[in-house]
């Protein structure tokens, strides 16, 4: 298992890696979702998809907040969804009524899957909060950042992944 995962992030990471090789975006299993009706990896085949695993007391999330908000200004009608997977640390982050009146207050207007039960978090093998995967209109996972920074780097794979071919603001 640890030779198929550390393959799947080497696939992520090395330039002219193999399509077939890079893994399949697992979907996002939640029961709630807010500003969104449930989404499907299938149903967004064909568009680029950013996955954000965070949580709304987590000050690394908070720092990372401002540049997957301004993405999904910038490249939503470009084709780019951002979804947001919300899997709480503490216990308070997990009342969904906490996390919809954050989410409000914050004004995020992409989808926020609740992942209390942690099994997106799980399916994507995901370990730490913030983490952001890029999806290819294909479905598969082509990027991986954790924890915060890589900004740029981050948004220049968005762009490549959309085709963009204008500067960013």
């Amino acid at each position: 298992m640890v030779t198929l995962i550390a393959a799947s992030v080497l696939a992520m990471i090395v330039p002219g890696s193999s399509a077939a090789a890079l893994p399949k975006a697992p979907e996002v299993t939640a029961e709630t979702w807010l500003n969104s009706v449930p989404l499907s990896m299938e149903e967004l085949r064909g568009r680029v998809v950013l996955v954000e695993f965070w949580t709304f007391a987590c000050r690394n999330c908070k720092n990372v907040e401002p540049y997957v908000m301004q993405w999904h200004e910038r490249y939503a009608d470009e084709g780019l969804v951002v979804l947001a997977v919300h899997s709480p640390e503490f216990a308070f982050e997990a009342d969904v009524s906490n996390v919809a009146e954050y989410v409000e207050a914050s004004g995020i207007e992409y989808a926020v899957a609740i992942d209390n039960d942690f099994s997106t978090w799980r399916a994507y093998e995901n370990r730490a909060w913030p983490t952001l995967y890029l999806i290819d209109r294909e479905g598969r996972i082509v990027y991986r950042k954790i924890g915060e920074g890589d900004y740029a780097v981050t948004e220049a794979r968005i762009r490549e992944l959309l085709g963009a071919s204008r500067a960013s603001d």
